[in-house]
């Protein structure tokens, strides 16, 4: 196995754009992307972002039958003129990307307004359009997906933050970024080939931790997480972003 890319200085976004574009992923550490997202605006409202996470339902779309996840989401639409959030929709995949839970409309709590136009998601957001943008300049108009999730561990039941197993998501980019990670133990990212073809593994640590990933290119899929202390809340938050060329 080869490990995954790692960034563990601070870049700017053409050279992100240049790594991603070679091998189609590439992990950013917490420093890094604090830089980048920090280089649009300063990120005063974080922390009530990250609390945001403490406030979801459960997902009872679980195939499986587990109560181990917790979500909401939402849909913009971005193109020169800028992002703009969406009337809220169920989120779909077919069964060829997601074989545990696809085929089926899901709807979602949506995220909360305060949430979708805060400083913090913004940047995100408008971080992303520049980045994938980039890397697409001919395509006009995107569809982007935001998913919050809350991945949650106790004894006797791990907690799977991919449950279909490895995986694409059916777009063209995503990014997925650690908010938190609490009291859990495991979670370790894997990226294959299509052929199958080992590519790496990481594991997101640290607030802001962030991989991004070329949907046509790579497969992804993260182990389950266990609590370390069996007694205390356990946890993986992350904010998944995905983006899907819209062509006329």
């Amino acid at each position: 196995m080869r490990p995954a890319p790692t960034a563990a200085e601070p870049m700017a976004l053409d050279e992100l754009s240049h790594r991603l574009a070679e091998r189609g992923h590439v992990f950013v550490d917490s420093g890094a992307t604090q830089a980048l997202l920090r280089s649009l605006a300063p990120l005063s409202d974080w922390a009530r972002f990250t609390a945001s996470w403490d406030d979801m339902p459960v997902d009872t779309f679980m195939a499986d039958g587990g109560r181990y996840r917790r979500r909401r989401y939402a849909v913009f639409a971005a193109d020169a003129t800028g992002i703009k959030r969406q009337a809220h929709q169920p989120h779909y995949q077919g069964r060829e990307y997601n074989t545990l839970n696809g085929g089926i409309a899901r709807w979602f709590e949506p995220v909360s307004e305060s949430v979708a136009s805060g400083e913090s998601l913004q940047t995100v957001l408008r971080f992303c359009h520049a980045l994938f943008g980039g890397l697409a300049p001919n395509t006009p108009r995107w569809h982007i997906e935001l998913h919050q999730f809350r991945i949650e561990a106790a004894a006797g039941e791990n907690g799977r933050p991919t449950p279909e197993g490895m995986h694409r998501d059916g777009v063209d980019y995503v990014l997925v970024l650690l908010m938190r990670r609490i009291n859990i133990a495991s979670g370790t990212t894997t990226i294959h080939s299509p052929d199958g073809e080992d590519l790496g593994s990481f594991t997101l640590t640290q607030p802001f931790d962030a991989t991004f990933i070329d949907d046509h290119r790579v497969y992804h899929g993260v182990t389950p997480v266990e609590p370390i202390d069996a007694e205390q809340p356990a946890y993986r938050d992350v904010l998944v972003v995905t983006f899907r060329a819209l062509v006329d």
